[in-house]
């Protein structure tokens, strides 16, 4: 019989960040921007990632339509 070494680790992956797999609130001229340059863009609520999946598959996240609601009642700063 022979002997072999199992070295078990634990499986990790790197993904894009989205793992919370929400829709965010980001200026068009951002996501414009991301989108030719492939920079980050920082959402509403604070997020930051480079977009690269169809937003309309996930639902909006929660503060970012908060702080979306805000702003269109006119209390948001400019």
């Amino acid at each position: 019989m022979t002997s072999t070494d199992t070295d078990i680790k634990p499986e990790t992956t790197d993904t894009d960040g989205d793992h919370d797999r929400f829709s965010h609130y980001v200026k068009k001229d951002d996501i414009v921007r991301a989108n030719i340059e492939g920079v980050p863009v920082m959402a509403l609520c604070g997020k930051v990632w480079i977009p690269n999946r169809d937003p309309q598959r996930y639902p909006v996240c929660k503060t970012c339509e908060e702080i979306m609601a805000v702003i269109r009642k006119g209390g948001g700063s400019s």
